[in-house]
């Protein structure tokens, strides 16, 4: 068994990100340039807790404790902050589906007046990315920790190995030796990573048609189960393969910059503090993230006009955010 440190197991290289979505996601080796931060104006900071908004009545804490352990509701970010909260129930369509995105655009505008500034002043979002689910696993690997040149270069390698893009198989992927993979350009570890996806593909562990049903709960504990995909991985696959509307990457660097700036924190967020300030943004928070990317994309600044808005918008967080 190969062990993994945790860095290994939840890189969050920008030649992965840009690796799955080329399009849409950018390298993380972004200037933090202070004199293109977005400047707020100082204002009084008003605290609004979700402990008391979510606080219940002594009749209905009772009522759950009488319960039986399954009908309980449990907090998996508190259990584990590294399991995303979002849970895409069936009758959630993806981002991709005729409307998704003007009506989340529509959401969006209405619950962040500051995250409508970004919408108003980027490109249209967009997700344009239809992989196969193990074809986009397969790439993700490979890809980690690599520039984006040399990702291309070895994944081509690699498919031109499999025999193009419709034969990587599990199948065909178990049947190249360690050796072949590692003159394609893949390392002795990462072969070993590809060769446990395809096996639990072989298994039933895991299959493409399973991965498309599967919520994001239990999609994203499978997955990590694979030798070589962590947390952060997952996010991305999550938005930009499968087009979940939901997703909140809290443990990526690009989106905690964005969030810093969007809001005029004074330090980087922690992934508690992102989960906070970005709940106004579910059940779309993937098309929250993806903005995240482009303001960061352009070193955090807006045009002038955009600036003047932001500068009189009124900002309400929960105050720990500030520590």
């Amino acid at each position: 068994m190969v062990r993994r440190t945790r860095s290994q197991t939840n890189a969050t290289s920008s030649s992965e990100a840009h690796a799955l979505d080329p399009q849409s996601l950018i390298a993380t080796d972004i200037s933090l340039n202070p004199s293109s931060k977005i400047s707020f104006r100082a204002r009084k900071i008003r605290r609004v807790t979700s402990e008391t908004a979510k606080r219940k009545d002594p009749q209905t804490l009772k009522a759950e404790s009488s319960l039986p352990p399954e009908d309980k509701t449990i907090n998996l970010e508190e259990e584990n902050p590294s399991v995303s909260p979002s849970v895409l129930p069936m009758n959630v369509k993806p981002l991709t589906s005729p409307g998704e995105l003007q009506l989340s655009l529509q959401h969006l505008r209405k619950a962040d007046s500051l995250l409508k500034i970004c919408i108003d002043s980027f490109r249209p979002i967009e997700f344009i990315t239809h992989r196969p689910p193990f074809l986009s696993l397969t790439k993700s690997i490979i890809c980690q920790q690599l520039s984006n040149k040399a990702a291309k270069s070895i994944h081509d390698r690699f498919v031109s190995l499999c025999g193009g893009e419709a034969s990587v198989i599990p199948d065909a992927v178990l049947g190249l030796s360690a050796q072949q993979l590692r003159q394609a350009g893949i390392s002795g570890q990462k072969a070993s990573y590809i060769h446990d996806l395809a096996s639990k593909y072989v298994d039933g562990t895991l299959s493409d048609s399973s991965i498309l049903e599967m919520d994001d709960e239990t999609l994203f504990t499978k997955l990590t189960m694979v030798k070589g995909i962590g947390p952060w991985s997952v996010h991305m696959f999550m938005i930009f393969t499968l087009h979940r509307p939901d997703v909140l990457p809290v443990g990526d660097l690009v989106v905690k910059r964005g969030v810093q700036r969007l809001y005029g924190l004074k330090a980087l967020p922690q992934a508690s503090q992102v989960e906070k300030l970005c709940e106004k943004w579910k059940p779309y928070r993937s098309v929250g993230s993806w903005y995240m990317y482009r303001l960061m994309e352009a070193k955090g600044v807006l045009p002038t006009a955009a600036l003047g808005a932001v500068a009189a918008a009124s900002v309400v967080v929960d105050d720990t955010v500030q520590e």
